[in-house]
């Protein structure tokens, strides 16, 4: 009873947040909407499942590699690096885990991107042809604990985020996650905020929209929160004014949560073909 209580807790919990996110973010839409699109548009129902999907699967999937990943870094980083690290004050240590979690983050992202076998799952978020803040959600398990992963390794091994140890726990990599979680809802929002000079320091809707880009654009603008990462490593694009006028994937995609969900770990055409071709052969 114990596990589902805590089960139904946590539903309860996230629907509520569900409600607060619409309650912000469909006004926001209305007023300030870079495509006219209506708020339960097409495909409204299964981002809204991955929204649950996500608040739940990936927090269980991610308990076990993030206790050993931050054991193991123990016997890897010297002590006086952890030392310093947990002596900085609270609002600094968040700073520098939220710059290094970022860097983390967007080798994570690019990563699945450029590797195959990642952007099955990482192809799932980009099916969207629709952006909104809820799209925000609509991602594989896999991919959320991969990406996250990425982002969370370099803080534990700087000693910025330390591991729950018995009754404590460390806020730092609660309070980086909820800023994440929250800044993704905002860039995938359908509103046309720029911020002008401040869009080279923060990621804003315009920035992540053209990574969502369908079109010779893509592959670009990697950062969830600071573009300078895409400025450094070559991958930033933001032309002044202008939008995407086209968002999605070309290759086909199941419509369902549990199509989706199983889609990645299915041969695609051009491994069928091949494999064909050496059996004819």
């Amino acid at each position: 009873m114990g596990t589902l209580h805590r089960f139904v807790i946590e539903v309860l919990r996230l629907s509520v947040w569900f409600f607060i996110l619409m309650a912000v973010f469909i006004p926001l839409e209305k007023l300030f909407a870079v495509h006219r699109q209506p708020v339960f548009r097409k495909f409204f129902s299964v981002d809204t499942g991955y929204y649950f999907v996500s608040g739940l699967v990936p927090k269980l999937l991610l308990v076990g590699p993030m206790a050993l990943i931050a054991w193991s870094l123990h016997f890897v980083v010297p002590s006086g690096v952890q030392t310093f690290a947990a002596g900085m004050p609270l609002g600094a240590r968040l700073a520098a885990a939220l710059v290094v979690g970022e860097i983390g983050y967007y080798w994570g992202h690019r990563w699945t991107h450029e590797i195959p076998f990642l952007w099955r799952f990482h192809s799932i978020h980009h099916s969207a042809e629709k952006i909104d803040w809820l799209v925000s959600t609509r991602a594989h398990p896999v991919d959320v604990v991969f990406v996250r992963l990425c982002g969370f390794v370099p803080m534990f091994a700087l000693g910025l985020a330390q591991p729950a140890a018995g009754m404590t726990m460390d806020v730092v990599p609660m309070l980086t996650l909820i800023i994440g979680t929250v800044w993704g809802y905002f860039i995938h929002a359908n509103v046309r905020w720029r911020f002008g000079w401040l869009s080279m320091l923060i990621s804003t809707p315009a920035f992540h929209h053209w990574h969502h880009t369908n079109d010779e654009h893509i592959d670009k603008n990697y950062a969830s929160m600071l573009p300078i990462m895409d400025l450094v490593f070559g991958t930033w694009y933001m032309p002044k004014k202008l939008w995407p006028s086209k968002y999605g994937i070309d290759a086909p995609m199941p419509a369902g949560i549990p199509g989706q969900l199983v889609h990645p770990f299915l041969p695609n055409e051009q491994e069928e073909a091949a494999l064909s071709e050496v059996s004819m052969g």
